[in-house]
Parts: structure tokens; C-alpha cells; sequence
């Protein structure tokens, strides 16, 4: 290398410094306002989602004992949001279930038919207690028509008919660590929905029946005066548990628990949801489980098909049983 060409390697390598220190402290400048403005992937919310599927078929072919082949389906939903930060806790959840049956020589029968919604907001003093000041909001309904079988002409309920819709606020007891949940609500309006008006003239499920007159004219008919109400209110005490323990391993038992009654109708007279369910977990997708529902409502009058004549009896005690095996998604 020749001397005169000295001087520029020294400005080329001085200016290369230069160049390169100026990006570096941008460069360090730059990227603490980078990290403050990536997302915060914390969130207050936890979600739950279940799907699932049971199935139930018997097939006779030449039996000589005798038999009805059949194939019964049972779908199954559950889906829960909770949002939970300090001492405010926000909790949601819908279940959903939807059955047919389908026998030889027989139509097509539903066999469970429910959605329910449940949202309970609480407050409590500190995050150290289990207690909450809440308020609770639970809906009830179904989503097809109804039937007294073999009966499929007349329904007996209805989308919205019933519908039973609980408000009410009170204290809950909420222990996470246990998975149990006990709620208790001296103020209470329970209001019995029947938006179909052939079945609220009937008076079905407890609302206000039609009031009828004997036409002049003719012995045997009926005039309509007024037409059954739609809407009953009912102002009363609620309590509600819920819990779901692991028994054995694998096998997971959970209760379901509403009992209700109303102040000025009765009072002492209670009205008893009681659903109970074991579930046995066989892997991440397969389950059977064993359930047993209890229902009582004095509201609520059985029907009967005598000679061929839909007749109501009085309020009996409702029992369904179910077994099932499924499969199982949860996301």
C-alpha cells in the first residue's frame, strides 16, 4: 500500500465507526419502546367449552326372546365464561341438551329437550374470603314442541311455554379449591312464562287459565270472556348449590341443586330441581355417565291419554334417568 493513500483509509475506517455507532444507539434507543408496546397476555376471562355426543342403539334380527330395535342420540353442551379481578367475580354458563329416539314402527320421539343460562355477578371484601354480596339471573326453556306420547297432535309445552326466569340477589359461597358453590337469595322474583295461548288458556304450568261462559245458544259450547295470562310473578326465597368432586379416579360425581319458595303463594311449599350425574372419564374423549334428575313443582300438572282423551291429573313428583356413552370434545 502505497502512503498517499494513507489518509483515506483513515477518514474511510473513521467515518465506518461513525456510521456504525450512530445505528447502535438507535438501535438501543428504539427497543425499550418496542417491548412497551407488545400485548399483555394476561386476561381476566376463563372459558370453558364442552361438546358431546351419547349413543344408544339395539338391534333384533330373528330374536327368539323378542325385542324393539332402536337408536337413541343425546347431545350435550356446556359452555362457561368467567371473569374474575380483585374482589369482582363474574361468572356464565349455558348448558344445552337436545335427544331423539327412534324405535321400529314408531316415529321419531324426543327424548330430552333444555337450555339453561346462568349469570351470578359477586363481590366480596378482600380475595381472602369465599363469601360474595351477588346477584343472580337463570333462564329455563326448552326448544321444540312437547309431547304426551303417543298423543303428537296437541303439544303440551312449547318453545317459551314454559320458560322460567329467576332474578334475585343474596350471598354465595364460592370455594374454587373444593369446586363447590352455595347460594342463597331472600329476594327472589321467580316469573313462569307461557307465550303460547292455547296452552296459558289451559292454564299449563301455573299461569292464570281463560274464563269461559256457556253460550245460549248452544249447551255444549263455550264462549270466550278472557284469555289466560302469559306471565305469573312469584316474589320468594331461592337457594341453589352446585358441586363436582373426583370420587374415585376417573370418576367424577356433580349435583345440581334449586329449591324455591314463593312468600305469598303457599309459603313453605317448595319447588325441587335436583340433577344429579356421574361421570366416568375412560380417556380425553370417550365418556360414560350415569345421571338421575328430580323435578317437583306444584305448578306443573301431569297429563294422561285415557281412551284416547288428554286428561290432567294433579302435580307429581318427575324422575329421568339416563345412561349414556359418548364421546366428548372439549375446547
Amino acid at each position: 500500500m502505497k502512503l498517499s493513500h494513507l489518509p483515506f483509509l483513515v477518514l474511510f475506517l473513521f467515518c465506518s465507526s461513525k456510521n456504525f455507532a450512530q445505528k447502535s444507539l438507535i438501535q438501543t434507543q428504539l427497543t425499550p419502546v418496542i417491548q412497551t408496546q407488545l400485548p399483555d397476555v394476561h386476561s381476566n376471562w376463563t372459558k370453558k367449552n364442552k361438546l358431546g355426543f351419547d349413543i344408544t342403539q339395539i338391534a333384533f334380527v330373528n330374536w327368539s326372546a323378542g325385542g324393539t330395535s332402536s337408536i337413541s342420540g343425546l347431545f350435550k353442551g356446556e359452555f362457561s365464561r368467567v371473569y374474575v379481578k380483585d374482589n369482582h367475580k363474574w361468572a356464565n354458563e349455558l348448558l344445552l341438551k337436545y335427544g331423539l329416539n327412534k324405535q321400529d314402527g314408531i316415529e321419531l320421539r324426543k327424548t330430552d329437550d333444555a337450555f339453561q343460562f346462568n349469570s351470578t355477578y359477586g363481590f366480596r371484601r378482600d380475595t381472602l374470603s369465599n363469601w360474595y354480596y351477588s346477584a343472580k339471573f337463570n333462564l329455563n326453556s326448552q326448544f321444540t314442541n312437547g309431547y304426551s306420547y303417543p298423543n303428537t297432535d296437541i303439544p303440551i309445552s312449547k318453545l317459551f311455554a314454559p320458560a322460567y326466569v329467576f332474578l334475585g340477589a343474596g350471598a354465595e359461597n364460592a370455594n374454587k379449591q373444593k369446586n363447590r358453590t352455595f347460594y342463597f337469595s331472600p329476594i327472589t322474583l321467580k316469573t313462569t312464562l307461557v307465550l303460547d295461548q292455547t296452552l296459558a288458556n289451559q292454564g299449563a304450568f301455573g299461569v292464570r287459565k281463560a274464563i269461559y261462559i256457556d253460550d245460549p245458544l248452544d249447551p255444549n259450547n263455550k264462549i270466550l270472556v278472557d284469555e289466560g295470562q302469559k306471565i305469573k310473578a312469584e316474589f320468594g326465597i331461592l337457594l341453589t348449590a352446585y358441586s363436582k368432586n373426583e370420587i374415585f379416579k376417573n370418576i367424577f360425581f356433580e349435583n345440581r341443586l334449586s329449591l324455591y319458595t314463593d312468600y305469598l303463594n303457599r309459603f313453605g311449599n317448595i319447588d325441587i330441581d335436583y340433577d344429579t350425574r356421574l361421570d366416568l372419564v375412560v380417556n380425553q374423549y370417550v365418556k360414560a355417565n350415569v345421571g338421575v334428575h328430580f323435578v317437583y313443582d306444584d305448578d306443573i300438572k301431569s297429563k294422561k291419554e285415557i281412551a284416547g282423551v288428554q286428561v290432567t291429573q294433579g302435580p307429581k313428583a318427575q324422575l329421568k334417568q339416563v345412561l349414556g356413552v359418548g364421546v366428548v370434545y372439549a375446547f
